[in-house]
Formats: structure tokens, sequence, C-alpha cells
């Protein structure tokens, strides 16, 4: 099921911090804030006021929803991780390489090693063969 949200909404930028919550969620689920603290705090030493804090931040970005059960909240990611990293991506190309893709790849090509070189040249020509049919990119 796909997650609700308001249409018309830019995606949210996420710092590093919110991206390893977001993370959490896209891999296990809804999530009360203490599934979230038991996920995240022990890789960063967060407190459980820190993980309220900012799953409080995100909620008010519109990275997350929530429904409230009983005392408790269960959270839920309100973009997918596709859409999420999508947009992080446009926003990096952006301010990076002035949107301009090929520069992007001209950078990083020169430092992917053969075997990488051909898994990018396979993805190429399967995207290309999915336009030729009139399949959507995936």
């Amino acid at each position: 099921m796909a997650p609700k949200r308001k249409r018309n909404k830019e995606v949210p930028r996420l710092s590093e911090f919110e991206w390893d919550v977001m993370k959490a969620f896209w891999e296990r689920g809804p999530m009360a804030a203490r599934d979230v603290y038991a996920q995240t705090a022990p890789q960063r030493g967060w407190a459980y006021e820190t993980v309220k804090t900012m799953l409080a931040r995100l909620v008010k970005k519109g990275a997350l929803a929530y429904e409230q059960i009983g005392n408790s909240f269960l959270y839920r990611p309100a973009y997918t991780r596709e859409e999420m990293t999508r947009a992080a991506a446009g926003s990096f190309i952006e301010r990076v390489f002035d949107g301009r893709l090929p520069m992007l790849f001209a950078h990083f090509v020169g430092q992917v090693s053969e075997k990488e070189l051909e898994v990018l040249q396979a993805e190429l020509s399967r995207l290309k063969k999915a336009r030729e049919k009139g399949e959507p990119d995936q």
C-alpha cells in the first residue's frame, strides 16, 4: 500500500541522522517511538528523548505520518525510499553539478572498477530496451 501524503508538496530534505531514522522505517515498516529507539539508538548513542525529537522533526517536515493508538503513536513513512532518494539525488546534482547529469557521470566514471563499469553498462542497456518498449524506468 502506497503511503498517503499531500499532493503537490515538495519532498523534504533530510539530514544524515534523519536518513538513518527513515531507513529504519523503510526496512521495518510502521513503528512506535520505542521501536525506532531500539533500531537507531545503539548505533548513534542517542537518548530516547533525542529519538522523540527526531520523530517530531520528521513529522513537521512531512517525511513521517502518524496515527495515535491509545497512548502511543504509530509512525510511518510519508514517502517511499525511492521518492526520497530521487529527490535527494536531484538536489545533489543541482547543487554540485549545476543540474548537468553528464558532468556527474564524467566525474564518477573514472573512479569505477571494470566490474562496476560492466554493471553500469548492463543497467544502461536494460533501461534503453525498456524505453524502446515504452516501459517505465525502474
